[in-house]
């Protein structure tokens, strides 16, 4: 197999939603861990619901070949471009999905897998075939399956459900809300043209500018939850208030500007720093005052 069919059936994974799904299981975990790291757990926790992920996306990306056809920012994708064959996609993704899952089912705990097996069928069939293309509320279905990792990692520590899981799959949950309607706001003619039927296109930009503002304030909230309860500290509090004052701002802001696609992108962009401040701190908390 050449290097460019390798990179080929690498893009397949969706690499930027790979990553930071993984980003955030690996988070949850040291949370959870509060120091006292089992290094191989760890890995195998990592690694297996990391290749559940990459499964789901291959899978996901067979299924969406027409909506990805419609697309500027998908129609390049290999399955589109006819690039590999849709049955050589379909078995790639099972072969991740059953090496994720046995790893998960030796090393880490049966709520591990439940909630990886969990996470995978609301991604590729309550999210992907269902809701995506029939609802207008798919970004909430999706939301349940992106917060699902963050979750798995808590509770390959801790084993059980408690209100540390609870609330951090809720932040992640709350925290896709604005990051994705953002994105459907600027790219709201590609959404269109693909008769996908997201929020900024049944309800139009205004409406969607208030949900933005809606779910943000209730993930600020969450954020600090995990200090109101005791599972992080002081640090992380303070440093959570004020990205998180900032970004209230910025989706403010939005109600009153003339450029709407300019300030999504902003409000988009934010919130990928606001999750990559927020997994770091949660990683570290167990070292900070």
């Amino acid at each position: 197999m050449s290097l460019a069919t390798i990179k080929t059936y690498y893009s397949l994974t969706k690499p930027g939603v790979l990553y930071g799904n993984a980003l955030t299981a690996a988070a949850g975990f040291l949370l959870a861990s509060q120091g006292n790291i089992n290094f191989w757990l760890f890995v195998a926790l990592c690694v297996g619901t990391t290749l559940i992920i990459a499964s789901a996306c291959v899978l996901n990306n067979y299924l969406d070949q027409d909506i990805d056809s419609k697309m500027a920012r998908t129609k390049t994708r290999a399955l589109v471009r006819g690039s590999i064959k849709g049955w050589k996609a379909v078995v790639f993704s099972a072969v991740l999905g059953i090496i994720g899952l046995v790893i998960l089912l030796l090393y880490t705990n049966l709520l591990v897998v439940a909630i990886g097996v969990g996470g995978f069928v609301v991604y590729v069939v309550l999210y992907g075939m269902l809701s995506k293309r029939l609802s207008i509320h798919g970004t909430l279905v999706g939301s349940i399956s992106g917060a699902a990792p963050i979750l798995a990692g808590y509770c390959g520590v801790t084993g059980r459900l408690d209100a540390g899981a609870i609330i951090v799959f809720m932040i992640l949950f709350l925290w896709q809300m604005p990051e994705f309607y953002s994105i459907a706001i600027y790219r709201l003619k590609e959404y269109k043209a693909a008769g996908i039927p997201v929020m900024s296109v049944i309800k139009g930009v205004k409406s969607t500018k208030i949900q933005i503002l809606i779910y943000t304030i209730l993930f600020v909230i969450a954020t600090l939850l995990l200090t109101v309860y005791g599972i992080t500290g002081y640090s992380y509090f303070i440093v959570m208030t004020v990205l998180g004052v900032y970004w209230l701002q910025l989706g403010m802001q939005g109600l009153y500007t003339h450029d709407d696609d300019a300030w999504a992108r902003k409000m988009f962009r934010f919130s990928l720093i606001m999750l990559l401040v927020f997994c770091g701190m949660i990683s570290v908390d167990a070292w900070l005052p």
